[in-house]
Parts: C-alpha cells; sequence; structure tokens
C-alpha cells in the first residue's frame, strides 16, 4: 500500500481465497469507513475484475485498463478529470486507487 495525505494506491479489495494474499475488501471498507466516512472515492483500473461496490457505497469509479499496459488517453483524461472534481469538492476527500496487484497500471 502507498499513501500520501489524499491518495492511497493498492492492489485488488478481494474476496474469498484471494483475500489471504490481497486486500480483503470487507477490511479495506471497514479502513475507509473508519478513517475517511464520506470523503472518500475508490478508482478500479483493472479490466480483469470487478466488485460489488455496495462495500463502499457506491463511490467506485472504473477505468478499464489491461494489465501491463497505458491507458487510452481517453481513458486517462476521463480519470484526471474525475480525480480533479472530487478532491475540489472537499479539502477531506481522498482517493484509493487500484488495479490488480498494485504496481503494474
Amino acid at each position: 500500500v502507498f499513501s500520501t495525505d489524499r491518495i492511497i494506491a493498492m492492489s485488488f479489495p478481494s474476496s474469498g481465497k484471494q483475500s489471504f494474499y490481497r486486500n480483503p475488501i470487507e477490511e479495506v471498507a471497514r479502513f475507509l469507513d473508519t478513517k475517511h466516512a464520506d470523503h472518500y472515492k475508490v478508482y478500479n483500473l483493472c479490466s480483469e475484475k470487478g466488485y460489488d461496490p455496495k462495500y463502499f457505497h457506491y463511490k467506485v469509479e472504473r477505468i478499464f485498463i489491461d494489465d501491463h499496459n497505458v491507458p487510452a488517453l481517453q481513458d486517462m483524461l476521463k480519470f484526471t478529470a474525475s480525480v480533479r472534481e472530487w478532491m475540489s469538492q472537499d479539502e477531506k476527500n481522498i482517493i484509493a486507487i487500484h488495479c490488480k496487484g498494485g504496481k503494474g497500471r
């Protein structure tokens, strides 16, 4: 996990057997709700996998980027505009961003 004051980069929030070696989705949700209640948005950059956004109160945006590839310019512009808008709404707002392993995209 990489973190600044307002940006958290992490691996995929997982369930089932994958939660043994990736972040358990329930623990990620508990952490975000405890530390950043009503002030976080999750960005899923993983094209291969998704999850039920209810874990994060539907504050999830998905950008489909294939593993070990760069995003399309259109997707990058959409992502940066969304982050800029979210972060500017409140100085307490943070983002949690992930792909599959937390470093490929």
